[in-house]
């Protein structure tokens, strides 16, 4: 089925997420010794953490980025996610030359050329720049460029991480653990049992792939994911995996739960299958909730699944992918792993059925696993 790359490569992600956790569990005490370098380089001012990457490596920095604006060191660090493609194109609108920053690169590869560029760039407009490497390929340009940096912390992923389908999986769920990890405040003992709950959640997904089966055996050609906080920003990456896996032959769309409603709701058809993220946190779980109950009011869908954890209340009345060995007080951003597993199996399912091969999903060879024919161009500023 052409699909053998990337079934391994979802199903093993699990037992990178340990190996990920153990990894950062080792760079420990280095990683507490660079922040504090940077915070004490920054003079009293609000260090800006900027998380870039292009494509799915972006949308690391999305799902990331809500869950740390609450739980990471805000008394020295804000955290902003914007793509490299946004920074190449415009540089002069992303980059503050005179605030302490600190680059956190996603890259797979580490070879993407709108990383490299985004790099160059920050290094010629930002005066205190400090740069924190999360790559899964050792021989990339990123990873060697790190090398006799002392303002560069390079943080190397599991080697299984560095996917070689065409599409991001174990890359990305390992990067944003690791960013996670890093940055947020949480206890360590705290961090390492909501990683074991995302393994046994993982794991779960795996078991349950006849059921994510059942919803792909649909009649349909539209998929929404709909999510709040962190998981609207893995909407972004659910969505991604339909469209690169079967090459655009179904049409997607994502969205916050809040946000469908003005306009995007238009999407909605006979043929659509809903999916939402359903949040742990009971405020905003009301919002997922809510859509979905409107959505399943209105009979407007195929079929509209909620994704997560059983709450004591606060649940969608219709069908639900409820994880059994779920922890209803997960922080979202580590539920995102289990719930990206989810739909990276629907995506590799679909593509199936579609009569594509996953591994390589791109027939005309026009989108490839590493971005080419970029022209970038100098800038002076």
């Amino acid at each position: 089925m052409g699909a053998q790359i990337t079934t391994h490569e979802i199903k093993q992600q699990p037992e990178l997420w340990q190996e990920a956790l153990s990894n950062y569990q080792g760079k420990k005490a280095e990683i507490t010794d660079f922040l504090a370098k940077v915070v004490a380089e920054a003079n009293g001012q609000v260090v800006r953490v900027i998380f870039t990457g292009a494509g799915t490596s972006a949308y690391t920095g999305d799902t990331v980025t809500p869950y740390l604006n609450r739980h990471g060191d805000r008394s020295h660090f804000r955290f902003e996610s914007i793509a490299t493609t946004d920074i190449v194109s415009a540089p002069y609108d992303f980059l503050e030359a005179d605030t302490p920053t600190i680059l956190v690169s996603f890259s797979r590869s580490g070879n993407s050329p709108e990383s490299v560029k985004t790099v160059e760039l920050a290094e010629q407009l930002v005066h205190n720049l400090h740069q924190i490497t999360i790559t899964c390929a050792p021989e990339g340009h990123l990873a060697a460029k790190v090398e006799g940096d002392a303002n560069n912390l390079l943080l190397m992923q599991p080697a299984g991480a560095n996917d070689k389908g065409f599409a991001m999986t174990g890359s990305f769920s390992c990067m944003a653990l690791t960013a996670l990890l890093v940055f947020d405040q949480a206890a360590e003992a705290d961090k390492a049992s909501y990683v074991q709950a995302a393994v046994n959640m993982g794991h779960e997904v795996i078991k349950r792939e006849a059921e994510i089966q059942n919803l792909v055996d649909e009649d349909f050609d539209r998929i929404t994911y709909l999510g709040s906080g962190s998981l609207g920003g893995l909407t972004r990456e659910a969505q991604l995996k339909v469209l690169e896996l079967t090459a655009g032959k179904l049409a997607t769309i994502f969205d916050t739960s809040m946000g469908f409603r003005h306009g995007p709701k238009s999407f909605v058809n006979s043929k659509t299958l809903v999916f939402d993220f359903l949040s742990n946190n009971a405020y905003t779980r009301q919002y997922d909730v809510d859509v979905m109950e409107e959505i399943n009011g209105d009979k407007i869908a195929k079929r509209i699944v909620a994704i997560g954890t059983t709450q004591d209340q606060t649940n969608f009345s219709g069908e639900n992918f409820a994880f059994e060995t779920g922890v209803k007080d997960l922080p979202e951003a580590y539920q995102a792993l289990p719930d990206v597993m989810f739909a990276q199996t629907l995506a590799l399912l679909a593509s199936i059925k579609v009569n594509n091969t996953p591994d390589t999903p791109s027939p005309s060879g026009t989108v490839n696993r590493v971005v080419k024919g970029v022209i970038l161009h100098d800038y002076e500023g």
